[in-house]
């Protein structure tokens, strides 16, 4: 069985939920996809899901847990993580979510937003409920890349930005732009 074939089996979903997930997943290097139900996908205004392809799929270089649980899933880390921006734009209106400047001190970068409190916790506690996870750590060091970038063109899937283009890509743009001039605005 070839690394992308493994990876898309593990990947599969419906993943593990994140409070089961954060003792399971190892600080070694990985890929891992996140997996959202048929309510998630229309609470983010992607519509029915038209399969079960997953919401996004990503790559950890050093640590799948450092990045799926602390960044990803970190509640103040919505400027350091292109999926948080990407579900925070797509629930702006829903949850009440502004964007700011990620750093108020040197405000810059306005595309890197973060969220107005209390946006970063209740966006946490949308990602606990709605997400699961799935992990794959290969056996042997390989090039992540070459085996994300086939995920990527295999699932398709709507929250990715970079090395795919999705029907729903127009519409996460879109939206990220609108999170992206709030910050700017906030800024001053």
């Amino acid at each position: 069985m070839t690394p992308g074939s493994q990876a898309r089996q593990a990947l599969a979903g419906p993943g593990t939920a994140l409070p089961v997930a954060r003792a399971g997943i190892r600080a070694r290097p990985g890929l891992y996809a996140i997996h959202g139900g048929a309510e998630t996908w229309e609470q983010l205004g992607l519509g029915r899901p038209p399969d079960d392809r997953p919401l996004y799929v990503g790559k950890a270089e050093r640590s799948l847990a450092g990045r799926d649980i602390r960044q990803h899933f970190g509640t103040g880390m919505t400027g350091s993580s292109t999926l948080r921006r990407s579900i925070a734009a797509l629930l702006r209106t829903r949850l009440g979510l502004s964007a700011v400047a990620r750093n108020p001190g040197k405000p810059g970068h306005f595309a890197n937003y973060a969220l107005a409190e209390p946006g970063e916790v209740c966006l946490t506690s949308w990602m606990e409920t709605q997400l699961r996870i799935a992990a794959w750590v290969p056996d042997d060091p390989i090039d992540l890349g070459t085996v994300e970038r086939e995920l990527l063109q295999h699932w398709q899937p709507p929250l990715n930005l970079a090395g795919v283009s999705t029907p729903w890509t127009a519409k996460l743009q879109a939206a990220r732009r609108v999170m992206a001039e709030e910050a700017r605005r906030s800024a001053g």
